[in-house]
């Protein structure tokens, strides 16, 4: 593919398998990857601390290693510290010359908590074969992804021994397959959260509405009397939807206080990456005025419209 793949720009293979990884005392079973020192510039990770292994380690078979993002702390130490630092892998010491910057999962994995080795290094002293499981390819600048798709399809058919008619014996996949997966999936959960919070507002806002409600009842004597001293049906019926709104307001700042403290809690314990903005706040406390604007308006109007002599007379 580097050699024959006119619109390719940087190839990375991947040999992959599961192995122990010892830090001292600490005991890790992490998958280990053999793979070039392009390996960075074709994926789009960047380096934290120390440095990528180069070609000079790669033809060498050195035991040299690069760890993901997460290594640092499933070993319990800093990241700093580890470069430089002896790992041990199978029972064979490799060198640790760089940390990645933690990037997150990408599809089904997470190279954060992955041990990379030099692709030479991994098929002679770790795995004992030749084959790879993946190779990641770079297309390069200006060209089209449809076409360096075909290119490599047809190397790939060319190397393999594969005559036309035959099925491909490997699989093409394009990364934005799984943003535009990501994406489905992340639109769909939404709709999914919007609609059990359209239905916690409803069922919020008729539980406003009966408690409302219940106060006009309550307070029909004292209707009568504010109307009876010159309140206006406009009087009335704001006075009761102002009641209705700091009632929702006050619930809607209990919420977002619990929310707060959730979030702070699923990072600090979980390690999720969670941020309230001041806009999801605004957000919040908009809704919580439009539920009592909504549910309250029937229960301020009945009150507005009751004939204050007859409610005088209630008792």
């Amino acid at each position: 593919l580097a050699r024959d793949a006119r619109h390719v720009s940087g190839v990375a293979p991947e040999q992959s398998g599961r192995q122990q990884v010892k830090l001292g005392a600490r005991n890790i079973n992490v998958s280990v990857i053999g793979t070039l020192p392009e390996h960075a510039r074709v994926n789009g990770y960047e380096l934290e601390y120390g440095k990528m292994f180069t070609g000079a380690d790669e033809a060498a078979r050195r035991r040299v290693a690069v760890v993901g993002g997460d290594i640092p702390g499933m070993l319990e130490v800093p990241a700093a510290s580890l470069v430089g630092a002896t790992i041990i892998v199978k029972n064979m010491p490799f060198e640790v010359v760089g940390v990645y910057r933690r990037k997150g999962s990408v599809g089904p994995g997470n190279p954060d908590d992955d041990v990379y080795i030099p692709l030479a290094t991994s098929r002679f002293r770790i795995s004992g074969s030749e084959e790879v499981q993946t190779v990641s390819v770079q297309v390069a600048k200006g060209s089209d992804i449809k076409a360096a798709m075909v290119e490599i399809e047809r190397v790939l058919r060319r190397e393999h021994g594969l005559p036309p008619g035959r099925d491909n014996d490997f699989t093409l996949l394009d990364r934005r397959q799984f943003l535009a997966t990501q994406q489905e999936t992340t639109q769909i959960l939404g709709f999914l959260l919007a609609g059990i919070a359209g239905v916690s507002l409803v069922v919020g806002g008729i539980g406003i509405m009966n408690i409302m409600l219940v106060t006009v009842t309550e307070r029909t004597r004292e209707i009568g009397i504010r109307k009876a001293i010159g309140a206006t049906r406009g009087n009335v019926l704001r006075q009761f939807l102002v009641e209705s709104v700091i009632l929702c307001l006050a619930g809607g700042a209990a919420g977002v206080a619990l929310g707060i403290g959730v979030a702070a809690a699923l990072s600090k314990f979980a390690g999720w990456q969670t941020a309230v903005t001041l806009d999801s706040l605004l957000l919040a406390f908009g809704f919580s005025a439009g539920v009592g604007l909504l549910f309250g308006l029937w229960p301020a109007r009945r009150a507005s419209m009751l004939n204050p002599i007859e409610a005088l007379r209630h008792e």
